[in-house]
């Protein structure tokens, strides 16, 4: 009986290892926002990937803008993917960083 409450906690944690590490991932941060709201980690984790993931959608539109578009492209890139390893490391290491900047919107989600 003792190993099967183990084993559930093991899998309670992996599911949320992985729902946190989806949160990252670009359009898959809507999965745990959606099936996970009641787990205060991987909403946590979830509510920050949404964020980088408007962030990434507006880096693409500002494409259209004459001059401004591709460097502020260019640089919501390399900030959006240095922000996203960020959060991938506080998942592996089971922690609730928050990132710079995108904690504070993330917070009033």
């Amino acid at each position: 009986m003792i190993s099967r409450l183990t084993a559930q906690r093991t899998r309670c944690r992996s599911r949320a290892r992985l729902m946190a590490t989806l949160s990252y991932l670009g359009v898959l941060c809507l999965i745990p926002l959606i099936f996970s709201h009641d787990d205060e980690y991987v909403h946590f984790h979830a509510r920050q990937g949404l964020v980088l993931w408007i962030w990434e959608v507006l880096a693409i539109f500002s494409l259209h803008i004459p001059l401004v578009g591709p460097f502020f492209f260019s640089s919501s890139v390399f900030f959006i993917a240095v922000l996203t390893l960020v959060g991938l490391l506080s998942v592996a290491l089971s922690c609730r960083w928050r990132l710079p900047v995108i904690g504070g919107f993330a917070r009033q989600l």
